[in-house]
């Protein structure tokens, strides 16, 4: 079968990935298998096919022989794509030749997405979003109820946690990446691996006789750099930040960082609850449909969840997520508890009022009003 081979094409029994894994796996291959098997088999919601996404590196290849194995067991459709980012010579033959192995090793298809990446504003975001789209476009392709599996380990999410505490976030990011979520079009991504180490899928890589890619981009000293000229972000983190933490602390960061990505999920969701609780309650909507909602009814909420219903409310009138900040939140709720005759908070897409006086004092959610008509000169 070629790449591009048809999904279906093989029969749901034994495949080169489970005679590499075995039935009985030992050491970080055991691991890694079996939070595959809780992805694919164990959990609440077991996907009826998956998506891997594969860069050739160990953490995706190892993810990818795991999957492959469990869904070759368990009848479940494994179909993995790499993303070839054009930004090296060979990176389109180094691309293929991981779809080669990845058929080999019995996925149903295995094809190559090659993309363009701006890097206008910064490398790294302008790949990741290169990425997730391919991604998604293939599992478009693919059918109903495909879920995205994703190669990210517990030392990814530290690098997350250490990187947002930097940029002074609150809960809602450093909850960092989650391990299954649904995103705003319905698409499911699973990252399986987010309690093993980066070591482990090297050493799963190594007991299954995989050679794996290093990716330079990873690397301080990589091809890209932050517009700055600096280190990547990210690369950074990794190579000096957290062995500095290590050796300053005495103890590995690692695990400490990804267990508080853990309980602010916790704590992000008790307080989206409480929130929700408040919407349902207090907003109501005009009658031109945008959301409204007396003042007095969000005087007593905590800070917390008063800035969970404005932001909800700016988003409902058409702000866009990616561009609200929290300095627009933090406007937001002056409205309510520093009022003092100040106008509108404008909001890329959105605009927030405060409308009325006194007891009758509301806060109104309306589109942005239209940029008025260029003039000619």
């Amino acid at each position: 079968m070629s790449p591009d081979g048809a999904p279906g094409a093989r029969p749901r029994t034994a495949t080169e990935a489970s005679r590499l894994v075995g039935a009985r796996p030992s050491g970080p291959l055991a691991r890694i298998s079996l939070a595959v098997r809780r992805a694919l088999v164990s959990s609440r919601r077991p996907p009826a096919c998956v998506l891997v996404g594969v860069s050739g590196g160990a953490d995706s290849l190892s993810l990818a022989l795991a999957a492959i194995d469990v869904g070759s067991r368990n009848g479940v459709p494994v179909h993995c794509l790499t993303v070839d980012h054009g930004l090296r010579p060979d990176s389109a033959e180094e691309a293929r030749r991981v779809a080669d192995l990845l058929v080999r090793l019995g996925a149903d298809s295995a094809r190559t997405a090659p993309v363009r990446v701006d890097s206008a504003g910064g490398p790294e975001a302008a790949a990741r979003f290169a990425r997730r789209h391919a991604l998604a476009a293939r599992a478009a392709d693919l059918s109903d109820g495909t879920a995205v599996l994703l190669g990210h380990t517990m030392d990814d999410q530290a690098e997350t946690v250490l990187l947002r505490l930097a940029r002074g976030s609150g809960t809602g990011s450093l909850r960092a990446m989650s391990p299954d979520a649904v995103d705003e079009e319905g698409l499911r991504w699973i990252r399986p691996l987010l309690g093993v180490r980066r070591a482990d899928t090297r050493e799963a890589c190594r007991q299954a006789g995989l050679a794996w890619v290093d990716d330079p981009t990873n690397l301080p000293d990589g091809p890209w750099r932050a517009a700055d000229g600096t280190a990547l972000r990210r690369a950074a983190v990794r190579a000096r930040a957290l062995p500095a933490l290590a050796d300053a602390l005495g103890v590995d960061p690692v695990p400490a960082l990804a267990r508080t990505a853990a309980l602010a999920a916790r704590d992000d969701d008790a307080l989206d609850a409480l929130a929700g609780a408040a919407w349902r309650t207090a907003v109501d909507a005009d009658p031109a449909g945008a959301p409204v909602v007396p003042v007095a009814d969000l005087a007593g909420l905590p800070p917390a969840v008063l800035s969970r219903v404005l932001r909800r409310m700016l988003l409902v009138a058409g702000a866009r997520p990616s561009d609200l900040s929290a300095a627009h939140i933090d406007r937001a709720r002056d409205l309510v508890s520093d009022w003092h005759g100040q106008g509108p908070v404008d909001a890329p897409g959105a605009r927030l009022a405060r409308e009325g006086h006194g007891s009758g004092a509301r806060l109104v959610a309306r589109r942005a009003p239209a940029p008025p008509p260029v003039r000619p000169a």
